[in-house]
């Protein structure tokens, strides 16, 4: 039986995913990540330590793209190549921050292809190319309690959101009546300090009523830090109970 872990993790070149990969950095691990630039700092600390990595270098916007090379990866390695084998779809974006009646046509396709289309082709390439393997597989989506709480001026993002959660639900039904059917779940990582913050604080005030909840949320140290949110995601992901239920929060554990 094979001792290496696969992991495939997207948006790990800033912020809570590049917290994540670089924890995922120990011996035994195989780690694929898929951004839109490569981290030279990752990759220095994967040699480092001597862990297997490839970081391709793919637009999430273009999501077939990258779901057709993971499915070819995955299919030249083989259903003995991995002790397990785990998909994080962790990459979003947030558009322009605007009424919807004041958003871009492109601004809104993009970030529903990065948040929602991406993730779906990826699991649809994941599940599909190791179907017939019996090892634990799992699928953990990174989702926000704006998936399940409406807020004006955040249509594309909420909407992407409660897209992956339904969208996981779904697919924890089509893997429970097979025999080795994957563990899935869509989870909210709690309120975190990366750029997506800054964009969310630095918007209009006249075209995002809640601007100052997020500022205070800064200003009140109520930010939990990227590697911090790293590891309570990573620890979730190992539960015994993953995919129990397919939609959950860390600051519900």
């Amino acid at each position: 039986m094979p001792q290496n872990h696969l992991y495939i993790l997207t948006g790990a070149s800033r912020g809570m995913g590049l917290a994540m990969a670089q924890q995922l950095l120990r011996s035994g691990n195989t780690l694929i990540c898929i951004a839109r630039s490569a981290n030279d700092d990752l990759a220095a600390e994967a040699r480092a330590a001597g862990v297997a990595i490839e970081q391709w270098q793919q637009d999430l916007s273009q999501g077939e793209q990258a779901a057709h090379k993971l499915q070819a990866w995955l299919q030249a390695q083989g259903p003995q190549a991995f002790a397990s084998a785990t998909l994080i779809n962790n990459a979003g974006m947030i558009p322009r921050i605007a009424p919807l009646s004041a958003s871009d046509a492109e601004d809104l396709a993009t970030a529903l292809r990065v948040g929602l289309e991406a993730p779906m082709q990826l699991t649809a390439a994941f599940l599909g190319a190791t179907d017939s393997w019996t090892v634990p597989r799992k699928v953990l989506n990174i989702s926000s309690g704006l998936g399940r709480r409406a807020m004006a001026s955040q249509a594309a993002y909420c909407a992407a959101k409660a897209g992956m959660d339904h969208f996981t639900r779904c697919v924890a039904l089509d893997e429970a009546i097979k025999p080795h059917g994957a563990k899935v779940c869509s989870l909210a990582p709690g309120v975190i300090d990366t750029d997506m913050q800054v964009q969310l604080r630095g918007a209009d005030p006249a075209a995002f009523p809640d601007r100052q909840n997020f500022a205070n949320l800064k200003t009140g140290g109520q930010l939990t830090s990227p590697a911090d949110a790293a590891t309570r995601v990573l620890a979730w992901l190992e539960r015994a109970d993953f995919g129990t239920h397919p939609v959950a929060d860390v600051r519900e554990a």
